[in-house]
């Protein structure tokens, strides 16, 4: 069977060849019962929009690339799928690619978006530039707690960290802790740093000491934050406390406490900061610092989709979204 044109399905429909296009592009303007008879004769023909000629009229491909360091990670997963659950209902196609926190793996990536024509970018990460070869391609970007040190052009969306970092503190210090050990990924990030320097001016604001046998920078990695506690804990380290700064290295210094007779929070009080789902069954169940991942992904899709299609980027270079405390059973 001949493809059937736009023209055609029009005259079937009984309708312009203008609202054909806002049918398929899903963009309002008609009846419901003219949708469903254009999409009847859509679905009878196996209409398929032809995407390589309409970017050619539009100059728009209608996909987006997402760039995340470590797809297994919930935090970074459920911002993808907020953009996602953005885009798709637009009529945008969305390609995620997993970096493994690899830059030689990151530049092959971005040269694969360029061959796809992709009208946008998103980037997840905490580090401090997104590299030159992005840059040189003029590509709308938008980043997700990934400070842009190289161009004032690029909106950063972040949370609130430092926030984060002081109210997990400040719980603690409430609970009566005083010796609080800060469990950080040991990475020169800013999410880290900026959750570093909330966890010190809490102290500070109470009047007490930064312990810099208490700040512990480690690899990213439960395992590591299990040693880290057992290590303390053969030191004969005195603390009362524990902020993890991710629910992952939470879980991790929790399992050590356990392993060596620790009760939680009777003897050692522990919270994390993310909010992943298995906080909530973890044993006891994990405080936590509150991360929207949800208003994360989906600021950053409203700004990008702003910019690829009206061209109009934010007055405000950065937007910071509010962190919030989730107490539980660990503090």
């Amino acid at each position: 069977m001949a493809t059937i044109t736009i023209k055609e399905i029009a005259k079937l429909a009984g309708v312009s060849t203008a609202t054909v296009s806002r049918v398929l592009n899903n963009s309002g303007g008609y009846s419901d019962e003219t949708k469903l008879r254009v999409l009847e004769i859509l679905e009878k023909f196996n209409y398929q929009t032809n995407v390589v000629a309409k970017s050619l009229r539009t100059s728009l491909t209608k996909t987006v690339g997402i760039i995340v360091p470590d797809i297994t990670n919930e935090y970074y997963a459920l911002i993808a799928l907020a953009i996602e659950n953005y885009f798709s209902p637009k009529g945008y196609s969305i390609y995620i690619y997993n970096t493994n926190e690899e830059p030689e793996k990151e530049r092959l990536l971005i040269r694969d978006l360029e061959s796809r024509g992709v009208d946008g970018l998103v980037y997840i990460s905490g580090k401090m530039s997104v590299p030159r070869e992005a840059l040189k391609k003029r590509l709308p970007i938008v980043c997700i707690n990934r400070r842009e040190e190289m161009s004032e052009e690029i909106t950063v969306i972040e949370s609130d960290n430092y926030q984060g970092g002081f109210l997990a503190t400040e719980e603690l210090l409430n609970q009566g802790c005083t010796n609080i050990v800060i469990i950080r990924d040991e990475r020169d990030i800013v999410p880290m740093n900026e959750r570093y320097r909330g966890y010190c001016d809490a102290l500070k604001k109470k009047g007490l000491p930064v312990n810099l046998e208490l700040v512990k920078p480690i690899s990213f990695n439960v395992s590591h934050a299990a040693e880290c506690v057992e290590n303390l804990i053969r030191n004969h380290i005195q603390f009362d406390s524990i902020f993890a700064c991710s629910d992952m290295l939470a879980f991790g210094a929790m399992q050590a406490l356990r392993e060596h007779g620790k009760r939680i929070p009777e003897d050692i009080k522990v919270i994390g900061f993310d909010n992943i789902t298995f906080g909530r069954y973890s044993h006891p169940q994990l405080t936590t610092i509150n991360q929207d991942k949800e208003r994360l992904g989906e600021a950053a899709s409203e700004i990008l989709l702003n910019i690829m299609e009206k061209k109009e980027r934010p007055k405000q270079p950065n937007i910071v979204i509010p962190v919030s405390l989730v107490k539980r059973k660990s503090t």
